[in-house]
Parts: structure tokens; sequence; C-alpha cells
């Protein structure tokens, strides 16, 4: 009994410590910098644990958390390890990847921000044109990393699809929420499609059918509004947080990065190097209303990860297999951004504009989460016939529940792994029951008050300690439901 005491105990060192350097090479790859941690480096001397045979002896540790843990963290690292030379082959093809539009270069990796700020409508089209010609480029690349990834997943490791891989990870059951989210996507449609058809016929005085995905991009990122938005919004929030006894800047753990830099990457990212104590939160600021929900958002993540409590063991903490708790906290704290009672009583704005600019806030969450439905169906269903090479299925199901074009050429460029969509979706709905909670129990405007941020708090400390469910119901939140999320939807774009 004390060798298998011991034998975990290592098994659960050696994880996290390859955690911290996978997650250090990232952190620096993402700014730019210089990895001092090369991949083939990580796992220097360590060939022997990220093996079969390991990963078989796993699966007979008696705690069933902690056999999850560490089991699915020794395939992470067995995957990562076997997939280097494919993955390595991907990223240098795409890194250089750019379409060219009206003389300009633009990266792949940047046009998210040029979408969002520095182009139009004719200027977009042309994107859309190269881009498909660089999807179609790099393709194969795409296509051999994700084949090689399910031979090992089926093959090597014996799960029976990617499927069953996921679930048994995650301890998710996709089929149920399969159900879930398209009766999300049909009791939402009607009011949907009208509201954003006025909108798009407003902003840019053509149909909904004409538009693509890239103009989603910038209608979503609501330029439009940017001229109410704070002058630096990542400040304006860090200050808000004093009214919570929360000073980010100070956080013994927290690092943050929120300066402007070309080399870092477009996209906002929290990297929990160790929790809680080295959490480092980095943004490239773009200005307007995307700032002040990035900066949010991506507290939410950090700052939950910093409170966590030290002494819960590693599976509590850095050695969860999913992180839809923190990703309903960030989803909770970028909603404060947006909410009638911070426009109104932290930015000083008038009631009416306030109400506008919720409304649409609301629209364009709405519309995220039938883009994320979306991607989750369609990922269901190519995963579950096995043949993820066809991107029709995926241009028909984005195309058909948001209103925008999207090419069928593009579809392994938009895939995240592990059906990480439907885990923003569970997340986004747990968000809407806390909120709910946060009202009834202390107003709406709640996030102003220290006793709701206190109570937050207590959330925090509890790390990963439950799953998403199970917590709901130890915090006396309430159970589980699409409800509060409807009727959101529902009170503001239908009877606000």
């Amino acid at each position: 009994m004390q060798t298998a005491k011991i034998k975990i105990t290592e098994l659960e060192n050696i994880l996290h410590h390859l955690n911290c350097r996978l997650k250090l090479h990232a952190l620096y790859t993402w700014i730019g910098n210089y990895s001092t941690f090369k991949l083939d480096f990580i796992y220097k001397g360590y060939e022997s644990i990220l093996s079969l045979k390991v990963i078989k002896e796993s699966s007979f540790i008696r705690d069933k958390k902690k056999r999850i843990c560490i089991k699915h963290g020794l395939i992470d690292h067995y995957l990562q390890y076997q997939l280097m030379p494919y993955e390595a082959e991907m990223r240098t093809w795409m890194l250089g990847a750019a379409a060219h539009v009206d003389g300009k270069k633009i990266y792949l990796r940047e046009i998210i921000p040029y979408c969002q700020k520095l182009s139009t409508h004719a200027q977009r089209l042309v994107l859309q044109k190269e881009v498909s010609a660089l999807c179609k480029f790099l393709k194969p690349f795409v296509h051999n990393y994700w084949t090689m990834l399910l031979e090992i997943i089926t093959k090597e490791l014996g799960f029976k699809d990617y499927l069953e891989y996921c679930s048994q990870k995650k301890g998710i059951n996709y089929t149920s929420f399969y159900q879930t989210v398209l009766s999300i996507l049909s009791i939402t449609n009607d009011f949907y499609y009208r509201l954003m058809h006025h909108w798009v016929k407003k902003r840019y005085g053509i149909s909904l059918e004409g538009l693509t995905r890239f103009d989603a991009i910038n209608l979503l990122g609501m330029q439009e509004f940017d001229y109410l938005a704070p002058k630096d919004g990542i400040k304006v929030f860090l200050k808000f947080l004093k009214k919570w006894e929360i000073e980010a800047n100070k956080l013994p753990g927290l690092y943050l990065d929120v300066t402007y830099n070309t080399k870092k990457s477009a996209q906002a990212m929290s990297f929990m190097v160790q929790i809680p104590e080295e959490v480092y939160v980095v943004i490239r600021p773009a200005g307007g209303w995307i700032d002040l929900e990035t900066i949010a958002h991506e507290l939410g993540h950090g700052i939950s990860a910093t409170l966590t409590d030290p002494n819960l063991p590693l599976e509590d903490r850095d050695l969860a297999t999913n992180y839809i708790l923190s990703e309903a906290f960030a989803f909770l704290m970028q909603n404060i951004t947006l909410s009638k009672p911070f426009l109104i009583g932290n930015l000083g704005l008038d009631r009416q504009t306030a109400d506008e600019l919720y409304f649409y806030k609301v629209l364009k969450d709405l519309s995220i989460f039938r883009r994320y439905a979306a991607k989750f169906l369609t990922e269901y269903e190519m995963f579950s016939c096995g043949d993820i090479s066809d991107g029709k299925l995926y241009s028909e199901y984005m195309t058909q529940y948001t209103g925008f074009y999207y090419q069928p050429e593009s579809h392994l460029f938009d895939l995240v792994p592990e059906f990480y969509c439907l885990d923003y979706l569970i997340a986004w709905i747990i968000e809407a029951i806390l909120e709910k909670h946060l009202c009834q129990k202390y107003g709406s405007d709640w996030m102003l008050k220290k006793e709701a941020a206190d109570e937050i708090k207590k959330w925090w400390v509890q790390g990963n300690r439950y799953e998403p469910f199970e917590f709901l119901k130890v915090n006396h939140i309430g159970e589980f439901s699409i409800k509060p999320i409807l009727e959101r939807w529902e009170n503001v774009l239908c009877h606000g």
C-alpha cells in the first residue's frame, strides 16, 4: 500500500512538473519571446514515464478522481510527445501564412484584430477569398495532425472513438448535450434572426445573407459603440476591482502583461503555470469595449486561480481535467463590464445609453453562443462518423445557425480540441445560473456590493474541488438548467 501511494505521489509530481514546463513554453511563445523550453527538451529524461505501460497501470488507481486526473494527464503528455513532429510541421507552415489585401499582408494570427478594427466590408470579401486559398494549401498539414491524433487514441490507447476519450476525461455526456444544444438553438432561432437582420441592416446597410464570418468578427466587436468606451478599459476594470478589495497588480501569484507589443498574440490568454502561486494574464490591448471585456474575462480566470486554496490536492488545482468552472467565472466577470449597473454606476453613462449598450451586448452574446453551439453540433457529428476531412457540414451548420457564411475549407482551422466549444456553452449556462443567484440575493447591482464579492471569493477558494454540476449543489446555488440563460435573452431581447 505504501509503495502504491509513493508511486501515485511521484506520478502527480512528475505531471505537475511537465505541466509547468509545457505551460511556460506556451507562455513564452504567446508573448513572442524565445522559449527556454524547447518541446523536445521538455520530455527529455521522462520518456519511460510517457509509455502505454504506465498509462495502463494508472487505470488501477483506486481513487476515481486521482485515477482520471493522473491517467489523462499521462495521456495528454503522451499525445503531445508523440505528435511533436506533426505539430511542428503544421505550426511552421501556418506561422508564415498570410493573406494579401490591398497591398497588406494579413497573417492568420492577425485576422481577428484586422477584421475588428482595421477593415472595410469590401476588404473582408477579399480576405475571404485569400483565406480560402490559404486553407486549401494548409489543409493537408492540419489533417495529417488530426489523423495521427485519432489513430493514437483508438489504436494505441484503446478508446472506441474521440467521443469516448473526451467523455471519460471530462465526465461529460456529449450525446445528452447534443440534444440540449439543439433545443436552445430552436428556442432562440426566430428572435435571433429577426434582431440580427435589423442590426446588420442598421450597421452595414445590406442584408445578413451578404455577410461572412469575417463580417461577424467586425460586427460583434461592437466598434460602432467604441466612442462610448473608457479611454483605458484595462485600468478602469483594475480600479473597479478595488471595490472588491482586490488589487490585481499586487495579488501574490498573479502576473499581468497588459502592455501593447506587436510580438504578442492578438488573442488574450491566461496561463495557469502553477495554481495558485504562478498565473499569467497576457493581453494585447486593442482599444474600445474589447479591452474592457477581455481584461474582465481573463481576470475571471486569473484571480479565481490565484485565490484557490493552496492546501487543496493537486487534482483539485493543477491536474484538473476540465476548466468549465473557470470559464463560468470568466464569463461572470466579463458580463459585469456591460451590465447596466456597471455602465451607469461605475462609468457614469445615462440610462438610455446603458440600455442600448446592454441590449447589443446580450444580442452579441447570443450570436457567439449560437456559433459555439453550431461548432459543437458539427464536431459531434464529424467525430461520431469518424470523418473529419469534409467541411461541407461545418459550412452548412455554421451558416444555418449564425446567419453568416462560413467557408467549408476552413473547418479544420476552426476545430478546437476536446469539444472545448461545449465547455464554453456549459460555462455560459452556469454563469447565467450564478448571475441569477446573485441578483436574487443581493439585487441587480450585486457587482457593486462587497457582500456579493465576498461570496464569489468563497467560490474561487474551492478551485476544482467540485465538478461543475456538483459545485452548484454544494454551494446552494441551484440545479443546472438552461432556463436562466433563456430568460436573460428573452427578457432583454424580446421584452426589454
